[in-house]
């Protein structure tokens, strides 16, 4: 793992985890409340099974992986009940990570990089509106990216390497922040500079609050 060791010119920040709360348990339960006691063996932070891929690279809309569920479960859940606890897992993003993001665009060419569904898109674009006053990610960054929208998503090179040329980055002055380390892994293997950010740290910590310098891992 990369550390940073010079002055970043820009910070790309992944979504859940580090700018939304997530809880994989509550939708580990929730599908088990509808019956799926095996959810955890399909979806997880550091695996999932082909149906997630496909949903998150946008191949698969919200019906079909309803229908698929249904499918794998052998029940007649609601598509509503699906969705609520496909959603579960989504919380909020707090107002000092979001003052942390406003402040350090003045200094940093900020980027936002998600492996994301359309499902859950919906419900955290709704948050951003009416909490936090933006109609759109891409006017809280540069530039927003969400997998679902690209096609493609973390840790495969190609979704580094497209954000990296669209916006003529410096890799070796950009700075990826994540909490799945395998994507950290993937964004090093393409030379950009990485932080982990581990269990119970918080992005605000990684920044000097006075001077939003990247401060020492």
């Amino acid at each position: 793992m990369q550390a940073a060791t010079r002055e970043m010119k820009a910070v790309i920040f992944d979504f859940g985890g580090v700018i939304l709360n997530i809880d994989y348990k509550r939708t580990e339960e929730a599908f088990m409340r509808l019956g799926i006691e095996n959810f955890v063996s399909l979806y997880s932070q550091a695996m999932q099974i082909s149906l997630f891929d496909r949903l998150e690279k946008g191949l698969t809309d919200a019906a079909a992986f309803c229908d698929a569920i249904r499918q794998m479960s052998g029940s007649a859940i609601p598509d509503q009940d699906l969705t609520n606890a496909w959603n579960a897992l989504l919380g909020d993003m707090p107002p000092g990570r979001i003052a942390l993001l406003k402040k350090l665009k003045t200094r940093y060419r900020t980027f936002l990089l998600s492996n994301t569904n359309a499902i859950h898109y919906e419900v955290y674009l709704e948050e951003l509106r009416n909490i936090h006053g933006f109609n759109d990610f891409n006017e809280l960054f540069e530039r927003a990216y969400f997998s679902f929208q690209m096609g493609m998503k973390k840790p495969d090179a190609k979704i580094f390497q497209r954000v990296i040329a669209e916006n003529t980055l410096d890799p070796a002055t950009t700075l990826f922040i994540d909490d799945s380390i395998q994507h950290i892994r993937g964004a090093a293997a393409c030379g950009l500079q990485t932080r982990f950010l581990a269990p119970g740290t918080e992005v605000t910590d990684l920044f000097c609050p006075d001077t939003l310098a990247i401060l020492p891992a």
